[in-house]
């Protein structure tokens, strides 16, 4: 099964830019499965799970704006969940889906999560992977440090030796999984040298959260998630550091009482590459 890359054509305060996604199954199914990825991840990251999805649905992975084909923008702090929604509500405009279901990985989870707690939004069902309301705010920072670091490597084993080093916590992977988990965010430049896909300024907001803003903003999270009327699921690495039991607890009591799946020996975040993972999402989707 082929894909094909498209872009749209989207608007943020400072002008138009283009995000790019991938696009799999058959362009006329009205069935379209939205996949977003992390915070420094891809499109690219899904294609185990489009390729075993797009039977069923027409799937659909954007590279989320300052990330992998889609454009820079201009002003480093418009580089927030506001724009990223506002950007997807125009991306479903283009797909015109009659019917909507979510994947989101982190803070792909969280632009989901806004999403869906819209009023008159399209989402019919939504997958959270190891995301939800809470901020930790220790593992903000230490996700704001390592992201902001202008990496270069000489080569591509380098990079990809880096790139498995940080990415321990998505658990363990075979050779060549990991060969590709490093080559959908590893690219040259003029110099020749091996560099991260993403604009380096994305850090900036991450870096600027403050604990007093980290609480606020977890609190329009929560007032978020309750609002969330559609089937959830929420998958939780169980070493995870960004959303602990407690929180999953709070998840599957309130707001749309989320589903709770845990997977051993994960930390933050599974990359549902591996077939079991896989069956997870295709399970709760087409039940």
């Amino acid at each position: 099964m082929q894909f094909t890359r498209q872009t749209v054509q989207c608007l943020s305060p400072k002008g138009l830019h283009q995000m790019a996604y991938k696009e799999w199954g058959d362009p006329r199914n009205p069935k379209v499965l939205l996949v977003v990825h992390g915070i420094t991840r891809v499109s690219d990251d899904f294609d185990a799970l489009a390729l075993a999805l797009c039977d069923e649905y027409r799937v659909v992975c954007p590279d989320v704006v300052g990330r992998g084909k889609s454009d820079w923008l201009p002003d480093p702090l418009l580089y927030q969940i506001p724009q990223y929604v506002s950007d997807m509500v125009t991306l479903v405009a283009r797909l015109n889906a009659t019917t909507l279901d979510w994947f989101g990985t982190s803070m792909g989870g969280l632009i989901g999560m806004i999403y869906a707690s819209l009023p008159n939004n399209p989402v019919r069902k939504l997958i959270l992977n190891d995301v939800g309301p809470v901020l930790n705010y220790e593992a903000l920072i230490r996700i704001g440090d390592y992201i902001g670091q202008d990496m270069r490597f000489a080569t591509f084993e380098e990079g990809a030796a880096y790139i498995k080093e940080i990415s321990q916590t998505f658990g363990p992977h075979t050779d060549a999984q990991w060969h590709k988990l490093a080559q959908d965010v590893l690219k040259q430049n003029q110099e020749g040298q091996w560099i991260r896909h993403y604009d380096l300024s994305i850090a900036q907001p991450v870096k600027a959260t403050t604990p007093q803003s980290a609480a606020i903003a977890e609190a329009t999270l929560w007032a978020a998630y309750d609002a969330i009327r559609c089937p959830t699921l929420l998958v939780r690495g169980r070493e995870s550091d960004l959303i602990t039991l407690e929180s999953a607890t709070q998840m599957a009591q309130r707001g749309p009482k989320a589903q709770v799946v845990e997977l051993a020996g994960v930390g933050h975040a599974p990359t549902f590459v591996h077939a079991d993972q896989i069956a997870i999402a295709r399970n709760f989707l087409l039940s």
